[in-house]
C-alpha cells in the first residue's frame, strides 16, 4: 500500500508540473506517453479502491498531504480530490493545454489525426488516441444536447474550434509570447495539409465562439490578425466555406471583413479576360473562384453588411480608372465587375 500511495502522490505532482511549470518544454514523446501511463494508473486506482471505505480513506488523506505541498510550490495550485483519480488523463490533458511552455512537437503528438481512433479498444490506441476519443465524446454531446440551433460548423470543428481557442488563450495569457502563439497555429496549418476544407471549418468554429472573456478576446484578435497575413488562408475559407458561414464570420468580426473584401479583389486581380470563353478567369492553374461566384460574394456581402458596399464600390472605381476608365466589356475586370454589380 506504502508503493500505491507514493505512486498517487507523484502522478498529482506531475499533474501540477504538467499544467504550471516550464518543465514540459523538454518533454518529448516519450515522457508524454509515460505521463499517461501514470495517470491511467490513477485511475485504475480509482476503479479498484473506490467502493472500498478503509482504503479509499487513507488515499484520500495521502492526497490531502499531497495537495498541501504542491499548494506552497505552485500559487494557484488546483488542488486533486479522490474523485479527480476517476478522469486523471483529461486533467493531464487539460492542465498541458493551458500551459504557455508546451512545445509544438507535443502539440502535434496530442492531435495527430493521420491515423483514426477505434474506440472500441479500451486503451484508445494510446495518447492520440484518447485525444481523438475526446474530441468525438464532445463532438457527440455537440450534437445529442437539445439545442435549439444546430452548429453551423458541424460538431468535430466546433469542439477543436473551442480547443483551439482555449489554446491560444494560454499561450497568450501569463507574459505568453505572441511568437509562441504563431507558430502553433503555423503548426496547425501544416499538419493540416490536406484537410484544407476540415481546418477552414475549425478557424470558422474558434472564430464564432460566443464566451466573451479578456481572454478569448485576445485570442480572436490574434487569430484574425494571423488570418489577415495567411492569404492562402483566407482563400480557401472563400472556396470551402458556405457563403452563409462566411457571411455570419463578416457580420460579427470587422477585421475578417476587412481581409474577406482583400481577398476578393485579390481574386479579380489574378484575372484575365478569356475571349474564347468569353469572361474572366483566373490565370493560375487552380480556378477555385469564378467571375460569377466572385460577383455573388460581393453581393451577398454587400446584403450582409450594406454599409460597405459604398466604401468598396468607391475602391472598385478607382481601380477601374488606374485601369484606363474603359467601359467595354472585356478591357478591365474592375469595370465588369462594377457593371455585374450593379445590375
Amino acid at each position: 500500500m506504502e508503493a500505491v500511495l507514493k505512486n498517487m502522490a507523484s502522478t498529482a505532482e506531475l499533474l501540477a508540473a504538467a499544467a504550471q511549470s516550464g518543465v514540459v518544454e523538454k518533454w518529448d514523446e516519450q515522457t508524454l506517453s509515460r505521463a499517461f501511463q501514470w495517470a491511467r494508473y490513477c485511475e485504475h486506482l480509482f476503479s479498484r479502491f473506490h467502493n472500498n471505505p478503509q482504503i479509499r480513506k487513507i488515499m484520500e488523506k495521502q492526497l490531502q498531504l499531497t495537495n498541501h505541498s504542491l499548494r506552497a510550490a505552485f500559487p494557484g495550485y488546483t488542488e486533486v480530490s479522490f474523485t479527480d483519480l476517476s478522469r486523471c488523463q483529461h486533467l493531464l490533458l487539460v492542465g498541458l493545454l493551458n500551459n504557455p511552455e508546451l512545445p509544438i512537437s507535443i502539440m502535434k503528438t496530442l492531435f495527430d489525426t493521420t491515423n483514426p481512433v477505434d474506440t472500441k479498444q479500451s486503451d484508445y490506441q494510446g495518447v492520440t488516441g484518447f485525444c481523438s476519443h475526446i474530441i468525438q465524446c464532445k463532438s457527440a454531446c455537440r450534437v445529442l444536447s437539445p439545442l435549439t440551433d444546430m452548429s453551423a460548423v458541424g460538431a468535430d470543428a466546433e469542439v477543436q474550434g473551442v480547443m483551439l481557442m482555449e489554446r491560444l488563450g494560454a499561450l497568450l495569457s501569463q507574459g505568453g509570447e505572441a511568437c509562441q502563439a504563431e507558430r502553433f497555429l503555423d503548426s496547425v496549418l501544416l499538419r493540416c495539409e490536406g484537410a484544407a476544407g476540415h481546418f477552414c471549418l475549425v478557424i470558422a468554429a474558434a472564430l464564432l465562439t460566443t464566451k466573451n472573456s479578456a481572454e478569448q478576446t485576445a485570442s480572436l484578435d490574434f487569430l484574425l490578425d494571423w488570418l489577415q497575413r495567411k492569404h492562402s488562408v483566407l482563400q480557401s475559407m472563400c472556396s470551402a466555406l458556405p457563403n452563409t458561414l462566411i457571411l455570419d464570420l463578416a457580420k460579427k468580426h470587422l477585421k475578417f471583413r476587412e481581409a474577406y473584401c482583400d481577398v476578393l479583389e485579390k481574386c479579380a486581380s489574378d484575372m484575365e479576360y478569356s475571349i474564347s470563353e468569353g469572361e474572366w478567369v483566373q490565370t493560375n492553374t487552380n480556378r477555385t473562384v469564378s467571375f460569377q461566384s466572385l460577383t455573388e460574394h460581393f453581393q451577398a456581402l454587400f446584403e450582409a453588411c450594406p454599409s460597405l458596399r459604398e466604401d468598396v464600390e468607391k475602391e472598385l472605381k478607382a481601380l477601374k480608372v488606374s485601369d484606363g476608365d474603359f467601359d467595354v466589356r472585356g478591357l478591365s475586370v474592375w469595370g465588369d465587375l462594377l457593371s455585374a454589380l450593379n445590375k
